[in-house]
């Protein structure tokens, strides 16, 4: 990608306002890396934003080493949560760190160029897996941008930030938002900033197959532990086998 997502502004709108999907899936994730909590495995999370699911882990008594390709949101994270590691990572070519679980809540994967680039950095995660590891992470599927095509703008409205977003779908595989934030100013006045996030989308039922391929039982689901996620976006959980190891012998 040519400039990270989530610029100052639009981090720090997110972080105080858009933290219900993280909060309500954080008790599902914890539930599925309950074997790693047990042996004092590394959590990898990619798309960790402001940290939001980084500090459930860290609760909960993870090792994590928190990754996201904005290095604003990363700010916010490195305050809120102290007791993690952080590090710049950009989804689907940087090289991740072999980890006993690798997480990732907000779909951070499909910001990324197109469909390919998505199956490339799932295989990315299942080779970062160590034998026993767990994988659990949300997608877009192809449904996300039919369920929202004709998706009136959004706007709301904070005592110091606002947002308007504008959506589109230009292709079936490809889904657009065009997002305008307001930051209220020391001295009252109001900073605008813009940016345009483009996910690419993918057929989350093919998923199971390719992490198959490269040693991971996964299944996916329309529900993260009890959270009902929204129309379009499939929960992808898995786990590595211990019989296979890095050259699949």
């Amino acid at each position: 990608m040519t400039a990270p997502h989530y610029r100052a502004d639009l981090a720090l709108v997110h972080d105080r306002g858009f933290a219900h999907h993280a909060e309500r899936c954080a008790p599902g994730v914890l539930a599925l890396l309950a074997p790693v909590l047990a042996r004092d495995g590394l959590v990898l999370e990619v798309g960790c934003g402001s940290g939001l699911l980084t500090r459930h882990l860290v609760a909960a008594g993870h090792r994590v080493l928190a990754t996201d390709a904005s290095p604003a949101m990363l700010d916010l994270a490195r305050d809120a949560v102290p007791a993690a590691e952080f590090r710049v990572l950009t989804l689907p070519d940087d090289p991740l760190p072999e980890a006993d679980a690798v997480v990732g809540v907000g779909h951070p994967l499909n910001y990324v160029d197109d469909p390919d680039a998505v199956r490339r950095g799932l295989v990315a995660m299942a080779r970062a897996l160590r034998p026993g590891g767990v994988l659990v992470l949300d997608l877009c599927d192809l449904s996300w941008a039919g369920a929202r095509r004709d998706a009136p703008p959004f706007a709301r409205v904070d005592d110091d930030w606002a947002i308007v977003t504008r959506f589109a779908v230009p292709a079936p595989d490809r889904f657009v938002r065009d997002i305008t934030t307001f930051v209220r100013q020391p001295d009252g006045s109001w900073r605008r900033d813009d940016e345009r996030h483009e996910n690419a989308l993918v057929d989350v039922s093919r998923v199971p197959a390719l992490l198959a391929a490269e040693g991971v039982d996964a299944r996916t689901s329309t529900a993260l532990g009890d959270a009902e996620l929204p129309p379009g976006l499939m929960a992808v959980t898995g786990r590595r086998g211990e019989w296979r190891d890095r050259d699949g012998d």
